[in-house]
């Protein structure tokens, strides 16, 4: 059994070196082809139609500046359609045929779609609409984004390459300096646009669309067997379908498309929960498809590893619980402490530090304030521990489930510090998993004191990352649930 302890501790750290690794990869292909940047091209004369698609559930506090800027696009009038495709049983429908029919008066080409069942969640409303729509290439922007009026003009020239099926443009952050949370999860999602998706794009590997901010040419998605919705992850899967079908993709990271941050931590887990769950799904689904695929082996490589790198939360899972069984079969054996706090180090170090190289790189090269955000560093690291427990289910759930109910991620035009969100609607759940959480964190005040008082510093900060990680997520989960008030002249309702 001690050994096995020691067995099962050491591997969950070499396979989390291993992903940091795989961080450390990605940056040296993002620095060596982040010059690599695409030729811009002019509109072509007549410019092609485009049909932009604005999926919507429930969003009544931000569809109408989703529905405004959409209307805002500048684009010639007679090639532009907008599809609202809307499932809301909210009034949410009530606010998009009103503002339908106004911007109808405007002279916009503007259609207000409604199923009669929300089969397929976003991924059927999406071919629901493509059934009816007129475009040559389809435009998406989910409901808290804010489609900026040039996207159509400077994205549209590139499909001069008829093997291009989709371009991605990078995500931006209305609400980056509200909260510690929406400064955390704008670093995470700028590593992820800024690194990973230049260094897989421009170095030839298969990369994603975002499944918002992105345009598709509509007989890409027709040749890949359309919108399917056997994962929680439509968009990762379609990209993936659509590459192994020859199809070519472009990102343009110099093109941004602002969205809105969740500012709840309850409601940023939810959405953590369906990325994770669906990749794993959508992992299951085509992994054994790109193995046998003829693309290259470093395209199936990367594959591999970015359809999979989410297992990294289940190999969290490992120090976190043994750390202290871990500590006691070391006095037991008389290993040498220094040895194996050394062994430790090295594997977590290699683990932490390329998170750190990688964000802080990411930030760099887009704000001009870059070096005061690596204060942030630490409690982003931290971030990352305390969702282990939330994305290692979802992980567990993706290996075994297929679909299931698609939970978006509620919204409340939260842009600036003077608003608020806790009388508004769209209540997440209660979260069981932050009491486990906080039981974790409360372990981990038993490591710190453990190591402190058997001199072993090298685990100390190993311990405090833990414990603040797990004690933030899980508190502010909890303390969200506790802390908000009942609404007055009405009830709460609860997230779909």
């Amino acid at each position: 059994m001690d050994t096995a302890i020691l067995v099962i501790y050491g591997a969950a750290l070499a396979l989390l070196a291993g992903f940091g690794v795989h961080r450390y990869f990605l940056l040296y292909l993002y620095v060596r082809h982040r010059a690599e940047t695409p030729r811009a091209r002019a509109l072509p004369s007549p410019a092609p139609r485009v049909t932009v698609q604005l999926p919507v559930y429930n969003e009544m506090y931000v569809v109408e500046r989703l529905i405004r800027a959409a209307c805002a696009i500048d684009y010639p009038a007679d090639r532009l359609e907008i599809q609202v495709i809307d499932d809301s049983t909210d009034e949410t429908s009530e606010i998009v045929r009103r503002l339908c029919e106004e911007e109808r008066v405007r002279g916009r080409d503007v259609v207000h779609i409604r199923r009669g069942a929300r089969d397929g969640f976003k991924a059927g409303a999406l071919a629901a609409g493509l059934e009816r729509a007129r475009g040559e290439y389809v435009a998406i922007f989910d409901a808290d984004f804010v489609p900026p009026p040039g996207i159509l003009r400077a994205v549209v020239p590139y499909f001069e390459d008829e093997r291009l099926g989709m371009a991605q443009v990078r995500w931006g952050h209305l609400n980056r300096s509200y909260s510690l949370l929406t400064q955390l999860q704008s670093i995470f999602l700028d590593g992820h646009f800024v690194i990973e998706q230049t260094a897989r794009n421009r170095s030839g590997r298969f990369f994603n669309f975002n499944g918002t901010a992105g345009i598709w040419r509509r007989r890409a998605i027709e040749d890949a067997g359309g919108w399917q919705h056997d994962t929680l992850t439509e968009d990762l899967d379609l990209s993936y379908r659509a590459q192994l079908r020859g199809w070519r993709f472009l990102y343009l990271p110099h093109l941004v498309a602002p969205a809105e941050l969740p500012v709840e931590m309850r409601a940023f887990k939810t959405q953590q929960h369906r990325w994770v769950k669906g990749s794993i799904q959508t992992a299951r689904k085509l992994l054994p498809r790109i193995l046998l695929s003829p693309i290259p082996w470093r395209v199936k490589l990367e594959s591999v590893l970015h359809l999979s790198n989410n297992l990294a939360y289940v190999a969290m899972i490992a120090p976190s619980v043994l750390i202290l069984p871990v500590l006691a079969v070391g006095r037991r054996l008389q290993i040498d402490w220094h040895l194996l706090a050394f062994g430790y180090f090295v594997l977590f170090f290699s683990a932490t530090a390329s998170v750190a190289s990688f964000y802080v790189v990411a930030q760099r090269e887009i704000l001009p304030d870059w070096r005061a955000r690596i204060r942030y560093l630490p409690p982003l690291m931290a971030l990352g521990v305390g969702l282990s427990v939330n994305n290692a289910r979802a992980v567990l759930e993706g290996l075994f489930e297929r679909g299931r109910e698609f939970v978006r991620t509620p919204k409340y035009a939260i842009v600036s510090q003077r608003d608020g969100w806790r009388d508004k609607r769209y209540v997440n759940r209660v979260d069981p998993l932050g009491v486990v959480e906080v039981l974790l964190a409360a372990y981990f005040i038993v490591v710190l004191v453990y190591t402190l008082r058997h001199g072993l510093l090298l685990f100390v900060p190993f311990a405090v990352l833990f414990l603040c990680g797990f004690l933030y997520v899980g508190g502010l989960s909890l303390f969200e649930h506790l802390g908000r008030p009942a609404l007055r002249g009405g009830r709460v309702a609860p997230s779909p």
